[in-house]
């Protein structure tokens, strides 16, 4: 790591004074301006930033892997290059607009923070972080500096979520006190059951930093157990299953019911259990209070383990190994497939008419292209802003807990606790390595 400082950017800015504000070679505002992109993580899920953010302008990558960043390298060869994010604001503060955060869960917070301390516009992959202090201190942040805000679940920017949602609301299912949402993760190339806890210590590789990858975890030997991509069934530096596909799946049942924060999270696990490692098959129960004319709501997450067939679906037509029901009193919403692009309702002709117009207005350009307009002025706030995500992503992370310490969570969310378990404090709010501390100042007012 680099020796300069983490410091704390004490000022604040306005909405006003924030957007737009084109760094370089921008006389003026305007609409046709390029933003000035900065991506921390440039490898792996950063590609899709960097082809729908093309025809904005690229001014700093950050990686701590030169192999995984070397494709977005190659293609921008005069863009310069950092591994230690802050060395990279610190060093291109005055030419950063924006930055796509891209890099595991458990560094999500920190490099999100830096940047909306600085005032700059952050769009951060899903899950938005990787405990529940931080995604609300994300959530207090993004009001407090100001700034644009994107969790990349790209499901929100569909039509197919917008449909599920006019018929909800329309009235089309009727009441509805279940869904069920299911995901065949964990499995490989993503998750491989370890064959020692700790796995064996390896030789670190020349192209990577190690220390600043594990970032704000205590300190571990290196082993490929590990990275590129198999951290996410580590609790230390992914969040599971549902970390890697609960913000996409669970979304369209939260947001089409409103659904807020649970009060009590079940959890059946069909494997063994540890502080480590995740388990490998897991039912989770989601319950949701009544609140004004939806009744109390029961939501099941399913990860490794079969969901019950709905009621209605073709015996001729299998389950795909992803997707999520809504059980209504009059119809059932069927979602298969990870986003919800191709909502339909169970039984019903694909060429019924008496189905409600939309009234959502729909997003042109998909998730990174919704952001870039808000932040120039000329679209409104990015559907899965901080406000949205940040409950989207809680209740992700309550199910996680619960499949991690292994029993029922009841969670008093005014006061950020689970009942009857101090000991889960250390899971709401992690420890962090020295230097990695940001946003307490937040919480003091």
């Amino acid at each position: 790591m680099k020796s300069i400082s983490r410091r704390t950017f004490l000022g604040t800015a306005t909405l006003a004074a924030l957007q737009p504000r084109f760094a370089i070679g921008q006389e003026g505002e305007s609409a046709n301006a390029k933003l000035n992109i900065a991506l921390i993580g440039a490898g792996g899920m950063a590609r899709a930033a960097v082809e729908d953010c093309r025809d904005e302008n690229f001014v700093a990558f950050c990686d701590v892997d030169d192999r995984r960043c070397r494709a977005t390298y190659r293609q921008y060869p005069y863009v310069p290059t950092f591994k230690d994010f802050q060395s990279m604001m610190d060093t291109m503060e005055k030419e950063i607009d924006a930055v796509v955060v891209s890099t595991p869960d458990h560094t999500h917070f920190a490099a999100a923070m830096d940047c909306m301390q600085r005032g700059k516009h952050v769009y951060v992959q899903k899950p938005l972080a990787h405990n529940i202090w931080q995604v609300r201190t994300l959530q207090k942040a993004a009001h407090n500096y100001g700034v644009v805000t994107q969790m990349g679940n790209q499901g929100h920017a569909s039509d197919g979520i917008r449909v599920a949602k006019e018929w909800y609301q329309a009235g089309v299912l009727g009441e509805v006190r279940e869904a069920h949402v299911w995901t065949d993760r964990p499995k490989l190339p993503w998750f491989e059951k370890p064959e020692t806890i700790p796995p064996e210590a390896e030789p670190v590789p020349k192209a990577l930093d190690w220390d600043l990858w594990q970032g704000p975890t205590s300190a571990r030997d290196f082993s490929s157990a590990y990275v590129p991509v198999k951290w996410r069934g580590w609790w230390d530096y992914g969040c599971g299953s549902l970390g890697d596909i609960g913000c996409h799946e669970l979304d369209t049942p939260v947001w089409a019911m409103g659904l807020g924060i649970p009060e009590k999270v079940e959890v059946k696990l069909n494997d063994a259990m540890n502080r480590d490692f995740t388990p490998f098959s897991a039912v989770v129960t989601y319950h949701f209070p009544a609140q004004g004319d939806r009744p109390a709501t029961k939501v099941y997450w399913y990860e490794g383990a079969d969901p019950p067939r709905p009621d209605g679906l073709p015996e001729d037509e299998a389950l795909v190994g992803n997707g999520s029901y809504m059980v209504g009193s009059k119809e059932t919403l069927y979602m298969p497939y990870m986003h919800p692009n191709t909502p339909k309702l169970i039984g019903r002709s694909e060429s019924d008419t008496d189905l409600p117009s939309a009234t959502i207005p729909r997003v042109a350009g998909g998730p990174f292209r919704e952001w870039l307009r808000a932040i120039k002025g000329i679209g409104p706030a990015p559907g899965s802003n901080f406000d949205v995500s940040a409950n989207l992503t809680e209740i992700v992370l309550l199910g996680a807990m619960a499949i991690r310490c292994g029993h029922t969570i009841e969670w008093d969310a005014r006061n950020m606790e689970v009942k009857g378990h101090p000991e889960l404090a250390s899971y709401v709010k992690e420890e962090v390595r020295p230097g990695w501390e940001y946003g307490e100042d937040l919480w003091k007012a």
